[in-house]
């Protein structure tokens, strides 16, 4: 595998960054998780313009233009002979010296990386999820709005353990107010009445490219579409609940605190947002 970094490709075991990076020393950066379908870049500009949103709400100048990310990112598929695949785009605010201030960083840092990625088994997007709800809450957007993609994922990272310890794969975080924010890297929805209802943003989810795709498309779809608050008790007692992610896609979640949502199995709607996500995911985006 070849590693893009700043114009250049590199082998996947030489690609380096200094170890004075302050994305490495702080998680001062940001990143972007994109999705390759069938030689299409799903919503490469939306991606792009998202993670130039991310940058200056941290005060980070990217010395690229937003075509040049583009071309990068469509480059780095081509050398590495992808036609379907996850794409991971890293920036990082540069070399610096050691301390929290960023001003004696340079040279911000482009990683480009293009694999594979399967998040979860085939197995599991057949029958659902299973998820729990774990102590650790989702970081206030009055410390970190979430719609920031930055380098610090700890707080995704202890409750992903968390979860994993009690042997489940996912699970639920909820805000400072004891409201449903998301997974630990994925939006949720839920189907109730005949109707998709989400969480709005504002109470500590990220606005997702595959969560805004799947709102679109349910309004094609003559599913009326709702964001706002939820608890678990909502979850529980909903006809239907997924996830959605650029490396999940869709994905059922079938119980939640050892309560089974609706018949306990991936629902009609569900399903019929995942057919029409995946026509959309080679119509939409940048061809490589």
């Amino acid at each position: 595998m070849k590693v893009y970094i700043n114009g250049k490709f590199y082998d996947e075991n030489e690609a380096c960054v200094s170890v004075f990076d302050h994305g490495l020393l702080y998680g001062d950066g940001i990143f972007e998780g994109i999705r390759l379908y069938k030689g299409n870049v799903f919503k490469l500009e939306s991606h792009i313009d998202r993670l130039f949103r991310s940058a200056h709400a941290i005060l980070l100048e990217l010395p690229w233009s937003k075509q040049e990310v583009i071309d990068a990112v469509c480059e780095s598929c081509r050398e590495n002979g992808l036609s379907d695949g996850y794409i991971r785009l890293v920036v990082t605010r540069g070399k610096g010296k050691l301390g929290l201030s960023p001003f004696s960083c340079h040279d911000p840092r482009l990683i480009i990386i293009a694999d594979q990625v399967q998040l979860y088994a085939q197995e599991l997007y057949d029958n659902g999820l299973k998820v729990i709800t774990v102590p650790t809450r989702r970081n206030s957007p009055a410390a970190l709005p979430p719609m920031v993609k930055s380098l610090n994922y700890l707080n995704n990272i202890m409750a992903k353990i968390e979860a994993q310890k009690l042997g489940y794969q996912e699970c639920l975080l909820l805000n400072q107010e004891g409201y449903v924010a998301e997974c630990s890297g994925d939006n949720v929805f839920i189907v109730s009445g005949g109707k998709l209802i989400t969480p709005p943003v504002s109470q500590g989810s990220l606005g997702g490219m595959t969560r805004e795709a799947v709102m679109d498309l349910a309004r094609e779809l003559g599913i009326e579409v709702i964001e706002k608050q939820l608890t678990r008790y909502d979850i529980w007692v909903a006809d239907e609940c997924f996830l959605t992610g650029t490396a999940a896609k869709i994905i059922s979640l079938v119980e939640l605190d050892f309560r089974s949502i609706g018949t306990g199995k991936p629902g009609p709607v569900t399903k019929r947002l995942l057919e029409a996500f995946n026509e959309m995911t080679t119509k939409v985006g940048v061809k490589i």
